[in-house]
């Protein structure tokens, strides 16, 4: 009697190669199981065609660096799993949105950082190396305020999922208003005011239509929105104090 092969499956893998808006190369990849789409991606470079250009570090769920559209979602692609995202054995992969592409998935990320700055991101403390530590109690209000949003890793997920940032290239965007929210509420940072001001200056917090793409695509369940409608009440706040 003779015996009988398993038919192996595959998958079809359709990737953006090039630059601009290029179109896709249509890979047939092994399919495994427990598979991510960072492995599948990785495959392709590796075994296909070793001039796909990707970015990937930790490979674990930490640093964030793997984030790429797949099937029209951002996504950290190293813990995405084939069988969560697979149509009918397909999966297009292509770079996050909202950035300029360098080179098939792979995106220059410097307006996502320039915006981070231009939000008043930047921490000056009120104390000095001889100081001793603050003293600022876990259970505090602002404290709590800063914990719910400081976890973010600048993966840029909640950037590319914003429409806003599609319509209105100023915009400060969901990251860079996140991290203003938690500097706004740090207790030892020496100019809250100062990072209000800048964040509502311009197409800042009040440019949000509050859709919360950015909460549902967040990797590590953050809510930028909450983050971006605490910085607009303390603006009104502040405003009908009569504040600067």
């Amino acid at each position: 009697m003779e015996a009988t092969t398993a038919t192996k499956r595959t998958l079809t893998v359709r990737i953006a190669r090039g630059t601009d808006e290029s179109s896709l190369t249509t890979y047939e990849v092994p399919w495994r199981e427990n598979q991510t789409v960072l492995d599948v991606v990785t495959e392709v470079q590796r075994h296909m065609d070793s001039t796909l250009s990707y970015r990937f570090a930790c490979r674990v769920g930490v640093c964030g660096s793997c984030a790429m559209t797949v099937n029209g979602r951002p996504r950290w692609t190293c813990r995405t799993h084939v069988s969560r995202v697979e149509e009918d054995g397909v999966i297009v992969i292509e770079p996050l949105r909202n950035m300029p592409r360098i080179k098939d998935l792979v995106v220059d990320m410097s307006e996502f950082f320039d915006k981070w700055k231009k939000a008043g991101n930047t921490f000056v403390g009120t104390a000095t190396r001889n100081d001793p530590p603050a003293a600022v109690s876990p259970a505090s209000r602002k404290r709590k305020m800063a914990d719910a949003a400081i976890e973010c890793i600048n993966c840029g997920v909640c950037y590319a999922a914003c429409d806003v940032v599609s319509w209105d290239k100023e915009y400060l965007g969901p990251a860079a208003l996140n991290r203003a929210w938690t500097l706004f509420n740090d207790e030892r940072h020496a100019d809250p005011k100062g990072v209000l001001k800048q964040a509502t200056s311009g197409s800042g917090c009040h440019s949000c239509h509050t859709q919360g793409n950015c909460m549902t695509h967040c990797p590590v369940s953050l809510s930028p929105t909450g983050s971006i409608a605490g910085l607009k009440k303390n603006a009104l706040l502040q405003f009908l104090k009569g504040g600067d």
